[in-house]
């Protein structure tokens, strides 16, 4: 019979650990939360010093009558939850749901799932943190006070369902402040002179140098604000020698970013694999938790992978030195072992960074054991990791001055002399094409070849990707680790923000109730609010604070704001999106519309005509038609991009009704010209009368000038070269 029974979160950690353990332990899963506060009512006794009231989850019957029993059949118990404030507080639900005294339980937490992590932690028991557990229960309840105070005021003033959080809210709101500052934005014209140079030697090669300032006043203050300033500028040019003024050599030096923590893991996984963000904590969740590489037992490949620390432990760091030494040479060893001091001051220092368990475990070695997917985050972890421990990254920079009359301009290049971190772990700045500038000596005379000046405009702030969003709410204190992929979920789920291409786009729902929000709650609605928040719970974490009184901080200006709102909010309606989609039935436009089986196209002429049709759940459909400066073959007017009943894109003249024309879209976003039969000398087979040439789908194909009389058709047979010919893109 075991003695010791040890209760982790996942069922996935169970046979690892069990592995590991021996038979002496039996290892069981919670699968997670074993207890919540209750969905059909608020659970929070606000009178009674804001206590909560907890209640078993149904699902969650079984796991604990089972664990009820295996309590009492063994010498020990081990609560083993994540390392993290959820798994403290999971932790702690256990010994209340399981009815444990302090002396029967014991706390162990470790940061990777390997057998001397696990077997350590058995060596290291504590108690429970109530910190971490007074600290967890408050935002707990802090949102479900914001959750179910403010969506019941949504349903009433705005629309059935919707919901409103202490953080989902502060995320929606920073998405549509961009788009704000979008729409408001406006271009500045600016102009750029470049000089396009050579030396009077021949044979050697060109190159172009920025003008940089006028009498040592640098361009960025002067700014050239039109095409009259710059052509004052090039009749001034006029005539003028160009001589190299100075040639300044230097080296820099290029430090490697620290090991991954959640959310920078999250941007990379973003920006370089294009995962989202809940998708990269569900390979990590996997990576953590041990998969079998070819060995007895399955093995956990990174550390705990919710963190916002840069720790490495030190025994890891000397492993990764070692390697970094065999595999590359003692050059790509930093003199003094690096250590990365953590910026968040919410960071939990007794974590680690996110890094592989085992330097030495390769990815391409483990290749074969992992999915596609596991391979590249996994791989991602691995290098970003080992390059953080390794050398600098030297370039030779040389810049050099040419003046001409009372103008300075200026051009540089960089050569990497020594690769460093590079050797395994390029960031997209690093490989940029390099700059070649020859060989020149001071007070050298230069031909010039050519002046040219380029128009800009200054642009506006681009929008939140998912990576972005995740750095900003990073930057700002706002949520956890573990709160950026939920976030992101819940504010999509419910339609506050839609993804165009990778960025995010708030929709008419999302924009109105933001602006309920921002002109009635702004009190506790607000990034500053949100981050003043997060930093109570750190205090309690660390028992400088009372949980209850966040609690009242937080409740005494939304129980301000409810009662004003109540008064003052009028009831908004949403309209619904109108698309670019026609009814086949009336010919009106349609529009998007929901209900409980998802998002569908509803006629605009409802309820005289009921035309829908149904959309998936990813379906994305253009709001409204799309004006381009492609131009009409026929007429020359400009073109529209639409959306037809079969939901593919194509283009239709602007000039309609007069000018019917339309046109397919390629694959890159061109418009295809459809080809007019052609008459051939080929005689048909059937009828003897001229064969017409025509493109179809499959490719060009033959068909008799007689038709319909004559239904001759022969397929013409091409080579892949000849396919691409087959239809005219054009721009």
């Amino acid at each position: 019979m075991p003695k010791y029974l040890v209760i982790v979160e996942s069922p996935a950690k169970e046979k690892t650990i069990s592995n590991i353990l021996g038979k002496d332990f039996i290892v069981k899963s919670s699968y997670g939360h074993i207890r919540d506060l209750p969905k059909s009512k608020l659970g929070i006794d606000i009178e009674n010093n804001f206590k909560p009231t907890y209640i078993n989850i149904p699902k969650a019957k079984k796991i604990i009558s089972y664990l009820k029993k295996a309590t009492k059949n063994t010498d020990k118990i081990y609560l083993a939850t994540d390392f993290d404030r959820e798994g403290e507080a999971i932790a702690w639900h256990l010994k209340e749901t399981l009815k444990l005294s302090d002396s029967e339980i014991s706390r162990i937490t470790f940061h990777e799932i390997t057998t001397n992590a696990i077997l350590d932690s058995l060596k290291h028991p504590r108690g429970l943190d109530m910190g971490l557990v007074n600290s967890q229960q408050a935002r707990r309840l802090l949102d479900r006070l914001v959750g179910y105070k403010l969506s019941p005021l949504l349903w009433k003033k705005v629309k059935l369902g919707l919901s409103a959080g202490r953080v989902q809210s502060v995320a929606v709101m920073i998405i549509c402040t961009r788009e704000e500052e979008i729409k408001n934005f406006t271009p500045i014209e600016y102009w750029k002179i470049e000089a396009e140079l050579t030396k009077f030697k021949k044979d050697t090669i060109p190159f172009k140098a920025q003008l940089f300032s006028k009498n040592n006043i640098d361009f960025d203050k002067l700014f050239i604000k039109n095409k009259e300033q710059a052509n004052t500028i090039l009749k001034e040019l006029e005539n003028a020698s160009y001589v190299v003024q100075s040639i300044n050599k230097k080296q820099k030096k290029c430090s490697p970013y620290a090991p991954y923590t959640t959310s920078t893991m999250q941007q990379d996984a973003s920006k370089k694999l294009n995962f989202s963000a809940s998708k990269t904590m569900l390979i990590a969740q996997k990576l953590y938790e041990g998969i079998n590489i070819g060995t007895t037992i399955c093995v956990g490949l990174i550390t705990y992978m919710r963190t916002d620390s840069l720790n490495i432990a030190k025994n890891v760091q000397e492993e990764t030195l070692k390697f970094i030494e065999s595999s590359y040479g003692n050059n790509f060893i930093p003199k003094v072992p690096r250590i990365y001091k953590t910026k968040s001051k919410s960071a939990q220092e007794a974590h680690e960074a996110i890094r592989p368990t085992s330097s030495n475990r390769i990815p391409t070695n483990i290749k074969q054991y992992l999915s596609p997917d596991e391979f590249k985050l996994y791989n991602l972890i691995w290098k970003r990791f080992l390059a953080s421990q390794m050398t600098d990254a030297i370039y030779d920079i040389t810049t050099v001055e040419i003046s001409a009359k009372k103008y300075l301009f200026k051009t540089s290049k960089s050569t990497l002399l020594f690769e460093g971190f590079l050797k395994i772990y390029c960031e997209n700045n690093n490989n940029e094409k390099e700059i070649k500038i020859p060989s020149l000596i001071e007070h050298e005379n230069l031909n010039l070849l050519q002046i040219n000046t380029e128009q800009h405009f200054t642009e506006p702030p681009p929008r939140y990707s998912e990576a972005s969003l995740i750095k900003v709410l990073e930057e700002h204190g706002i949520g956890r680790p573990s709160t950026y992929a939920p976030t992101i979920k819940i504010i999509l789920d419910r339609s506050y923000v839609k993804l165009d291409g990778k960025k995010f786009v708030p929709t008419t729902l999302g924009i109105v109730v933001n602006d309920i929000l921002k002109n009635h709650f702004d009190n506790i609605i607000n990034v500053k609010f949100t981050a003043e928040v997060e930093e109570k719970l750190n205090k309690i974490a660390e028992n400088k604070e009372i949980w209850q009184n966040v609690l009242k901080y937080l409740y005494k200006s939304l129980e301000k704001d409810l009662i004003e709102a109540e008064k003052n909010l009028q009831k908004r309606k949403i309209q619904p999106q109108v698309t670019t989609v026609i009814c086949t039935n009336c010919g009106k436009y349609m529009a998007i519309r929901k209900s409980r089986n998802g998002q569908f196209l509803g006629c605009l002429g409802y309820p005289e005509c009921k035309t829908t049709i149904q959309l998936n759940k990813d379906e994305n459909i253009n709001v409204t038609p799309q004006e381009t400066d492609i131009k009409c073959n026929k007429c020359g007017s400009l073109l529209i991009k639409k959306i037809g009943f079969n939901r593919k894109e194509y283009f239709t003249c602007k000039n309609y009704p007069i000018c019917k024309t339309t046109y397919n879209i390629d694959k890159n976003g061109d418009k295809v010209i459809k080809l007019e039969p052609q008459l051939t000398k080929i005689k048909c087979g059937k009828c003897g009368s001229k064969m017409l040439k025509r493109i179809g789908k499959r490719g060009p194909f033959l068909t008799c000038s007689a038709f319909p009389k004559c239904r001759n058709l022969q397929w013409i047979k091409i080579s892949e070269k000849q396919k691409a010919t087959t239809s005219l893109p054009v721009k």
